[in-house]
């Protein structure tokens, strides 16, 4: 009789980068960067973030986003769930603190709700659940445009002194190491973009080896500033009874408001799975920044949130995939015919 290997349910998204993850926040907790050598990963960890939203830049085609245009009305509903929703449900969280959240976790919990959408993920998953696809691209794109500018602010808006002292130097830094590089990619694209696309497998290594550096920095300075101790069994628990409750909403709001809306079905799906997550890949290095010394406890609850909403999503996206047909709306409100699926095997569910 042969025996069969183990295998994990295909629902569970996880990968080998969020293996990655967990294995460079241990390495941090055993081994911080201390001293010099917290100063050189600094340093490099500063230059990562400013390649990293180089890259993202010359990668988004701005074209293909201004193209979709035509969705207006859903890439509003799409933008209002991201950063409008999120963030008043993230200030509402401050009634949580100190019974809770502790004031750290809840000011990480609140900029999870500041971080702008995925796009690969969304794309999967609106693909898997027979959504309209195109119009996932696009909402993706539109939130990752928004969010260079629109998360660094709201962030100096609502987490004030909270987000480690917020001030007209820490806004600089941000432009400088945010946004600076972001339209430097953008004016390049041109000229780079075909090699970009050429290289994308080996360049998709480097957004992640820059990413687990950002990650390991960020640990390492908690670790040292012993601020680890206060993130107790019962505070870790009560913080993913938290993130569980604000994806449930997230999810039902965007699913019954688009319907509420007149969005068919199609768009629906994607609306609910644009407007409902969080990208890790956009969020951690705009923390380091954002944060700067207080980003070790900032970035977790992003991080939890991150595998929630793959788990969830996967298993929504597969229901949703068996739900009969809808007629087409024969006056669609939303300004555009319902698209049908999208197949795209290249399409996979990543970090972003």
């Amino acid at each position: 009789m042969s025996r069969r290997t183990p295998r994990l349910p295909s629902w569970l998204p996880f990968d080998a980068y969020l293996l990655a993850l967990a294995a460079t926040v241990a390495l941090a907790a055993l081994l911080p960067a201390r001293g010099t050598a917290a100063e050189v990963a600094g340093g490099a960890s500063t230059g990562a973030v400013a390649l990293l939203f180089f890259l993202y830049g010359a990668r988004l085609s701005t074209a293909e986003a201004l193209d979709g245009l035509k969705h207006w009305r859903l890439h509003l509903t799409v933008l209002a769930c991201t950063f409008v929703a999120f963030p008043l449900l993230g200030l509402a969280s401050g009634g949580l603190v100190p019974y809770v959240l502790t004031p750290e976790l809840q000011a990480g919990f609140l900029f999870l709700c500041l971080v702008p959408s995925t796009i690969q993920s969304s794309i999967a998953f609106t693909s898997i659940a027979r959504g309209n696809v195109p119009a996932a691209i696009c909402a993706g794109s539109f939130s990752s445009l928004a969010g260079v500018l629109l998360t660094p602010l709201l962030a100096a808006l609502l987490l004030g002194s909270t987000g480690g002292g917020f001030s007209a130097d820490s806004l600089l830094k941000i432009v400088f190491q945010l946004l600076v590089p972001f339209l430097a990619g953008q004016l390049l694209r041109r000229w780079v973009g075909g090699f970009l696309t050429r290289h994308k497998k080996v360049l998709g290594l480097v957004d992640r080896g820059a990413i687990l550096l950002v990650v390991h920095t960020a640990f390492s300075e908690g670790m040292v500033a012993g601020v680890w101790h206060q993130v107790t069994p019962a505070r870790l628990g009560a913080l993913l009874a938290a993130e569980a409750v604000l994806l449930a909403l997230m999810l039902t709001l965007s699913w019954y408001g688009a319907r509420r809306l007149g969005f068919g079905r199609a768009d629906r799906i994607a609306i609910q799975f644009a407007g409902s997550k969080k990208s890790l890949a956009a969020g951690l290095p705009m923390a380091g920044v954002v944060f700067g010394a207080h980003a070790s406890l900032a970035v977790l609850p992003l991080m939890l949130f991150h595998q929630m909403q793959l788990m969830v999503c996967a298993v929504i996206a597969k229901r949703r995939a068996r739900d009969p047909e809808e007629p087409p709306l024969r006056d669609n409100p939303a300004g555009a015919a319902d698209s049908g699926p999208l197949s795209d095997p290249a399409v996979t569910v990543g970090s972003r």
